[in-house]
C-alpha cells in the first residue's frame, strides 16, 4: 500500500503493525497465516475472523448466491417479453458487461481484501472533501443491498416452494400473500439458524452448493430437449437465435434492453468474495480469482441454459408469462417433461433457492458487520463483538440481517409490486456500491493506487473502469423503468426509484444532520500505542481513523499528537486535490 510519507516508512509500518496484529489475535488458535494478517493490518484491521475459505470456496459463496438456474427462473418474466432474440442474446452481452465490472472490482479487491471494501475503497480513493460522505453512502447502499437480496431470494423461494404445491393440485389452490409470507418468515429464521451453527463448515459447504446449482442446470440441459423430442415440438435455430418479440408496449428497441434485468439481477452479489476476504485464505488472489469464476461461469452455463429454454419454450410466450403455476419456469418443465418430472425440478430448484438465502445471508452479515466495527450503523456497539464461541462469527449481525429482512418482507403482505420494489435494492444499490468507489478510483485516487497480485495493467486498467461505470449507471437507470410500457398504473408501476432514492436520500440526510459529527471513515482496530509518529501519519494517510478505534492507548500525550498528523495529511489532500 503506498502512502504519502516516503518511501521509508512503509516497510516498518508493515513489520510493526504486523507485529501488533498478531499480539492482539485471540490466543486459543491461529487464525491466519503471516501474509494475511499482515495485509489486513496494513489496512488497519486486526485478524479477528478465522481463515478457513480456499479460493475454490470463495469462488463458491458467489456462485452459490448467484444460484443459476433458479435465478433465471425467478427473472424470466423480464427476458420473455422480448422473445428468444432477448433471452439469448440479451443474456449474452448484459453479462459479458457484468464479467467487465467484476474485472475492475478483482483490481481493488487484490490491492486492498478486507469485508468492508466497497465503503473502504471509496474512503481511500475519494478526494478529501468528499470521502465521508460517499464512503457513508456506499456502505449503507451495500449493506441494504445485499439484505434487499437475501430478501429477494428467500421470497423467490417462497413463490416457487408454493408454485410446487399449486402444480401437485393441479393448479386448484392458490397461495394468500399471508401463505408467501409465512413460508418467507420460515425460511430467512432458519437461515440464521443455520449461519449461526453451521459456521466451521461453512467454506466446505459451498463446494456442496456448487455441487447442487451444477447437477440441477445439467438436469435441466438434458430433460428439457429430451422431453420436448419425444413429443417433436423443439423451436428451430431461427426461432432461438433470431426470433424476436415484443409483449410489452415499449418500442421493440427498448423492449431487447429490458431483457437485459434478467442477468443484471442473476449475476449480483458477486462482491460477497470480497465480504469474505477476511475469512479467505490469500484473499489477494481467492477475492479476485472468486470473483471473475462467478462472473464467468455464471455468464458461459447461463448462456447455455437460455438456448436451451428458448428451444424447447411454448412459442405462444403468452401462455407461459401467464401461467396458472405462477411460474414461467415451472409452465416451460411442465410442457417439456409432465407434472411428475416437473414436481422434481421443481423441488431441486426451490432448494438451491435456499442455500443461496444462505450464502447471502453470511455474505450480508459480514459487510454490516464490517461498517459497524468502523462505528457507521446503528448500535454499532452492540453488533460489533465477535462471537469466539460460535466459531468467531459476527453472530449479531447474522440475526440483525434476518430481523431488518422479516421486516422487509412484510411488503409481501402489499402487494408483489411493493415487494418487488424494495428488493431491487439488491440491483440498484448493489450497483450503485460497486460504481462509486471504481469511479473514485479512476477520477481521484489513480496516483495512490498500488495494485495487488491480480492486475488488469496499466493499459486496460482504467478503460475497464470507465466501461464498468458506464455500464452500472445504465442498469440503475434500467432497473428503474416499468417493464410493461410507458403510462403504468399504480399496479404495474416500478417503485424501484422510489425506493432507492428513499434509501440514499435517507443515508445522505442522516450523514448530514448527525453522522458527520462523528463518522470519520474506517477505524483502526490495531494497537498503534508502539507506532512511531511517522508510522501513525502512513496509517492516517491510508485515510484510517487514528482517534477512536480499538486497542488505542486513551489520554495522554499521545492523542493530540495522532491529530496533528491526520491535520496534515488531510490538508496535503486537499492540496493534491486542488
Amino acid at each position: 500500500m503506498a502512502t504519502t510519507t516516503g518511501a521509508g516508512v512503509q516497510p516498518d509500518l508493515e513489520k510493526t503493525v504486523s507485529r501488533r496484529s498478531h499480539t492482539n489475535a485471540p490466543p486459543e488458535e491461529l487464525l491466519a497465516s503471516d501474509a494475511d494478517a499482515e495485509l489486513l493490518a496494513k489496512l488497519g484491521y486486526k485478524q479477528e475472523l478465522r481463515r478457513n475459505f480456499t479460493m475454490i470456496e470463495v469462488f463458491g459463496i458467489a456462485f452459490s448466491i448467484i444460484g443459476l438456474l433458479p435465478s433465471i427462473a425467478s427473472t424470466l418474466s423480464f427476458s420473455i417479453p422480448a422473445g428468444p432474440i432477448g433471452m439469448v442474446w440479451g443474456w449474452f452481452l448484459a453479462s459479458m458487461f457484468i464479467f467487465i465490472v467484476g474485472v475492475a472490482m478483482a483490481d481493488l479487491g487484490s490491492a486492498m481484501p478486507t469485508s468492508g471494501g466497497l465503503y473502504w475503497w471509496t474512503h481511500y480513493f475519494a478526494s478529501p472533501k468528499t470521502r465521508n460522505a460517499l464512503s457513508f453512502l456506499v456502505g449503507y447502499s451495500n449493506s441494504l443491498g445485499l439484505i434487499g437480496g437475501l430478501c429477494s431470494i428467500d421470497y423467490g423461494f417462497a413463490l416457487m416452494f408454493c408454485s410446487v404445491i399449486v402444480i401437485a393440485r393441479d393448479g386448484n389452490w392458490t397461495p394468500s400473500n399471508g401463505v408467501v409470507y409465512a413460508v418467507f418468515l420460515c425460511c430467512v429464521l432458519l437461515h440464521g439458524v443455520l449461519a449461526s451453527t453451521l459456521s466451521k463448515i461453512m467454506g466446505k459447504l459451498q463446494t456442496v452448493f456448487v455441487a447442487l446449482n451444477i447437477i440441477l442446470i445439467v438436469a435441466t440441459i438434458i430433460a428439457l430437449p429430451v422431453g420436448k423430442h419425444l413429443s417433436s415440438e423443439r423451436n428451430d435455430a431461427h426461432y432461438i437465435f433470431a426470433q424476436s418479440e415484443n409483449l410489452t408496449t415499449w418500442p421493440t428497441g427498448w423492449a431487447f434492453m429490458l431483457s437485459w434485468l434478467s442477468p443484471i439481477w442473476t449475476i449480483g452479489a458477486f462482491d460477497s468474495c470480497v465480504h469474505m476476504s477476511e475469512e479467505a485464505s490469500n484473499a489477494a488472489k481467492a477475492v479476485p480469482y472468486g470473483i471473475m469464476m462467478a462472473i464467468g461461469s455464471a455468464w458461459i452455463l447461463g448462456f447455455i441454459i437460455m438456448i436451451v429454454i428458448a428451444a424447447c419454450i411454448d412459442p405462444n410466450l403468452e401462455n407461459v408469462l401467464g401461467s396458472s403455476f405462477g411460474q414461467p419456469m415451472a409452465q416451460i418443465y411442465y410442457d417439456a417433461i409432465g407434472k411428475h418430472g416437473t414436481l422434481g425440478l421443481m423441488s431441486l430448484l426451490f432448494i438451491v433457492q435456499f442455500v443461496m438465502g444462505l450464502s447471502i445471508l453470511v455474505a450480508a452479515s459480514r459487510q454490516t458487520w464490517a461498517f459497524s466495527r468502523d462505528g457507521a450503523l446503528p448500535f454499532s456497539s452492540f453488533f460489533r463483538p465477535i462471537s469466539k464461541r460460535m466459531g468467531y462469527i459476527p453472530l449479531r449481525t447474522i440475526w440483525g440481517c434476518v430481523f431488518v429482512a422479516a421486516i422487509l418482507g412484510l411488503l409481501c403482505l402489499i402487494a408483489p409490486a411493493a415487494a418487488s420494489a424494495l428488493f431491487s435494492l439488491a440491483v440498484a444499490g448493489n450497483d450503485l456500491a460497486w460504481g462509486i468507489p471504481i469511479f473514485c478510483r479512476v477520477v481521484w485516487g489513480q496516483h495512490k493506487f498500488v495494485p495487488g497480485p491480480f492486475y488488469t495493467g496499466d493499459r486496460f486498467s482504467k478503460p475497464i473502469a470507465w466501461v464498468a461505470i458506464i455500464f452500472l449507471v445504465f442498469g440503475i437507470t434500467l432497473a428503474m423503468f416499468p417493464d410493461g410500457g410507458p403510462d403504468p398504473t399504480p399496479q404495474t408501476m416500478n417503485y424501484t426509484v422510489v425506493i432507492n432514492i428513499a434509501v440514499w436520500g435517507g443515508a445522505m440526510l442522516y450523514y448530514f444532520v448527525d453522522a458527520r459529527k462523528w463518522f470519520t471513515g474506517p477505524k483502526i482496530t490495531i494497537d498503534v500505542s508502539a507506532l512511531s509518529e511517522e508510522q501513525q501519519a502512513a496509517l492516517a494517510a491510508e485515510g484510517l481513523d487514528l482517534g477512536v478505534g480499538e486497542g488505542l492507548v486513551p489520554g495522554g500525550g499521545m492523542q493530540p499528537q495522532v491529530e496533528g498528523v491526520q491535520e496534515k495529511v488531510h490538508e496535503k489532500g486537499d492540496t493534491e486535490s486542488n
